[in-house]
């Protein structure tokens, strides 16, 4: 749940970024400005009686790796779906994850969710598309994918239902990261699995990003420099929530931990009720409803 708290404070501040810079650019400043409170609290568990540097091997990087870049695969996908000009279908093939965590998780991992694990996850899914249709419901989707019909709605179906593969895979990656490093070192904390996962992923992904970005557009390293301020609240907001999300992959099934992720719309909607006094429709409602429950359904298992 504070991985979602922490999130919520990031999108926040990467909002009027995204403006400022670009969507690429803005991921970027996620990861750089975050990779010096990610360094920080590896050196701190380090030198402060966490046992020392953990040994490291292939398989671990290989779980790793593909976390990483996945993870920015997952951004690229959505960017690529948002563009087939329908906003809404775009978000709602993208909330696949959840389900898709679950099934790469069986398949790669070997973790087999229960019964109710499975309904939690169904039931929240649900939930969260309910919660990105537009003014008019169900109407105004099915108006949507009509007008899509006519407008590569084959890209779309194949670049949304990427971007939730993509994150997904990013989800298991890092927990197959975690068990490998457990395996290699026995009785290592949650905790330093979850510091050295976020340290080298953000160092991975900074490279990655910032040399592509660097080649395509030579000019955003003076923007990034020059928006110092707000990135420095967004890099360190999104440390603190990767730093929580990766200790939980340590401790928990990815698709445990992707599912309670969701009680960050609850977040987003109190919100939206309380300080913009806001109202839900009855959809809305309904969605918010079926978060919780699946929510509850998860917590039930533990």
């Amino acid at each position: 749940m504070w991985a979602a708290l922490a999130q919520t404070a990031r999108n926040a501040a990467q909002r009027s970024l995204t403006a400022e810079l670009g969507t690429l650019a803005a991921t970027l400043v996620r990861f750089l400005y975050g990779l010096p409170l990610a360094t920080a609290w590896v050196a701190g568990l380090t030198f402060w009686g966490a046992g020392g540097i953990p040994q490291f091997n292939g398989v671990y990087a290989a779980w790793l790796g593909m976390g990483a870049l996945t993870q920015v695969g997952a951004t690229a996908f959505l960017l690529l779906a948002m563009k087939e000009r329908n906003f809404v279908l775009a978000v709602a093939y993208s909330k696949t994850e959840v389900l898709q965590v679950a099934l790469f998780s069986a398949v790669l991992l070997n973790e087999l969710p229960g019964p109710l694990a499975l309904g939690a996850m169904a039931a929240a899914t649900v939930g969260v598309v309910l919660l990105s249709l537009p003014p008019g419901g169900l109407r105004a989707l099915r108006a949507g994918s009509a007008v899509a019909a006519g407008q590569g709605s084959s890209r779309l179906v194949v670049y949304g239902l990427a971007s939730g593969a993509c994150f997904a895979l990013a989800s298991v990656g890092f927990r197959g990261a975690s068990l490998a490093l457990a395996d290699a070192n026995a009785g290592v904390a949650p905790w330093v699995a979850g510091a050295w996962g976020v340290f080298w992923a953000q160092l991975l992904q900074s490279v990655v990003l910032g040399g592509w970005l660097l080649a395509r557009q030579p000019g955003v390293a003076g923007a990034i420099a020059r928006a110092w301020r707000m990135s420095v609240v967004a890099g360190s907001m999104g440390a603190v929530a990767s730093i929580a999300w990766f200790t939980a992959y340590a401790m928990r099934p990815a698709s445990d931990v992707r599912t309670l992720g969701l009680v960050e719309v609850l977040f987003s909607y109190l919100v939206s009720r309380r300080v913009f006094r806001e109202s839900l429709t009855r959809t809305e409602g309904a969605g918010l409803a079926l978060v919780v429950a699946g929510l509850v359904g998860i917590c039930a298992q533990w």
